[in-house]
Formats: structure tokens, C-alpha cells, sequence
């Protein structure tokens, strides 16, 4: 492709995603300056992901020497720990317990490519995964960006920057089953970067090298696909109301949508933001975690 050419296609896809987000409708909420208390001399470096436990309690995961910051809403920094216990940061939740799940998305020096479990804590209680070995098999990932739990406590990891797949566990952490491998054709998928559980049990899993929000029931079959969530859906967080939100990475559309998981129908965007991985609490705040040149963590209120 010639400069011209990629220049005029640049130009469309940008028009293209201007008009999508002028369809969908300007959000009310409002970026919050200065939002959390850090350390002195510390920076927010790269944020893929933020959790929020029932509580409020704001964690934010970072790819630092601390990785694991605690604040509460008003932004003041209560524990930080997780330090050496990761190679690359990715994914964080909160289940229904309180317990913490992360994933850490690469090897390096026999360490990596795993999904931890710990209590409030901090105290290791459960680990998937081979410890520093890269793989598709029942206990091996490559890549894992993220990790969901069921009521029943079954766990769901989206094992996407190498693999292509979804991988499910018991609540003891014995394999049940994987699907998906690399393609774009229904329930396949193109680095499945994040997924959450909606109100039904349904896994829906950003499907970020294929444009699209991908729709399985529990067992991983195939129910739909949405398209509406920008070029690059990387997070994904859902309410108990099944109120939606979508992180947008990239740099044509980036931003949150806001939209309903029972019919993936947008209903507000939020412009002014690059995000990777986010999180929202019991009063609608967005936490939104930027690994991009901002690399930030930005934080948006309704006024």
C-alpha cells in the first residue's frame, strides 16, 4: 500500500469511528483530576488493570516494582504490596469472597505465566499454570490476560496474547475444559484479552484482533458477537445489573462504552481516555488504567 492510500484509509477509518461515537451519544461522566495519593518520587507507570471489591476498595495493578496498590475512594493510598512476585503484570479481579486473582502474562527466569489467588491478605492460596513454562495443555498458559469467577466458583482465564483460547477450572483449580483457537470466524478468537460474567453465567470475552465483543454460554458454546465496542476492546467489566462497560484501546476510537450485556446495545461513550483494563465501583466511578503513552490511571465521576 502506498503512502497516499494509507493516508486516505487512515482518514476513512477515522471518520468511520468519529461517526460511530457521534451515533452512540456523549457520556455525562467527567474525568476526575488528580485522583489517587501516591507514594513521593512514585509515578503510575503502565496500569493494565484495576479491580474494586465490595467494599470500594480500589486496587490497582501496575507494572512496577509495587504492583499492587490499595486506595479507597477518595484516592488515598491504604497498602501496596505484590512486590517480585510477578514478571508482567496483566490482569486483577475481586471475586464474591474477596479474594484477589491476578495473571502474570509472560516468563521470565523460571517465573510467570500464571494465574495467582490470594486472600485480603496477601497469603497465596491457589496457583494455575506451570511456573515460568510457556504452553496449551491443561496447566500451562501463554500469555494470561485475565481471570473470572462464577458463583460457583468455577474460574474462567482468558489465555490470549499467545494462545487464542479459553481455559475452565473447577473452583478447586482442576482443569475442565479449553475452546476457541486462532481465526475470526464464530468462537474463534484473535487475542482474547479480557471477559467477565453476566447475570446469567454467559462468558463474554473481548475478542480484541477481531473488533468485537464475543458472547459463550458457560460450557464455551458459541451465542453471539457484538461489534460496536472501537478497534481495539481490550477491558471488560460488568455490573449486577448487567451494565456494560468496554475499554477501548485504541488510538482511532479510543475510549469506555457504556452498554447493556444482555444485548450489547451501547448507550454512551466516554471519549478522553486510552484504556487497557478497568473497573467501576458501587457508585458508578470508572477506574480505567492506561498502559499507552499516558500510562495513568484515570479515574471518571457523573457529576
Amino acid at each position: 500500500m502506498n503512502r497516499r492510500l494509507a493516508g486516505v484509509c487512515g482518514i476513512v477509518a477515522a471518520a468511520a469511528a468519529i461517526a460511530v461515537l457521534a451515533a452512540q451519544g456523549a457520556s455525562p461522566y467527567r474525568l476526575v483530576p488528580n485522583w489517587g495519593m501516591l507514594p513521593a518520587g512514585t509515578e503510575w507507570t503502565e496500569v493494565p488493570a484495576a479491580a474494586v471489591d465490595t467494599k470500594d476498595t480500589i486496587l490497582v495493578f501496575r507494572r512496577a516494582d509495587v504492583p499492587i496498590f490499595e486506595f479507597d475512594r477518595a484516592g488515598k493510598l491504604v497498602k501496596q504490596w505484590g512486590q517480585g512476585l510477578f514478571v508482567w503484570p496483566h490482569g486483577i479481579r475481586v471475586d464474591r469472597d474477596g479474594n484477589v486473582w491476578v495473571t502474570d502474562g509472560r516468563a521470565q527466569e523460571g517465573r510467570g505465566q500464571q494465574v495467582f489467588k490470594f486472600d485480603r491478605s496477601g497469603k497465596l492460596l491457589m496457583t494455575l499454570g506451570t511456573k515460568g513454562v510457556a504452553g496449551d495443555g491443561p496447566d500451562t498458559f501463554n500469555g494470561p490476560c485475565d481471570v473470572a469467577v462464577a458463583r460457583n466458583g468455577d474460574i474462567y482465564v482468558a489465555d490470549g496474547h499467545v494462545n487464542s483460547r479459553i481455559v475452565k477450572f473447577d473452583k478447586t483449580g482442576k482443569f475442565i475444559k479449553a475452546w476457541g483457537k486462532r481465526g475470526s470466524g464464530p468462537g474463534e478468537l484473535n487475542v482474547p484479552h479480557s471477559l467477565a460474567l453476566d447475570s446469567q453465567g454467559r462468558v463474554l470475552v473481548t475478542d480484541r484482533g477481531n473488533r468485537r465483543v464475543q458472547v459463550f454460554d458457560a460450557d464455551g458454546n458459541y451465542v453471539a458477537s457484538w461489534t460496536d465496542f472501537g478497534t481495539s476492546p481490550d477491558g471488560i467489566f460488568i455490573a449486577a445489573d448487567d451494565t456494560m462497560y468496554v475499554a477501548d484501546v485504541s488510538m482511532e476510537s479510543g475510549g469506555i462504552r457504556i452498554a447493556s450485556a444482555r444485548d450489547g446495545k451501547v448507550r454512551e461513550t466516554i471519549t478522553g481516555a486510552r484504556p487497557e483494563g478497568l473497573a467501576v465501583d458501587s457508585h458508578g466511578t470508572i477506574y480505567s488504567g492506561e498502559t499507552t503513552s499516558g500510562r495513568s490511571l484515570k479515574v471518571f465521576a457523573r457529576p
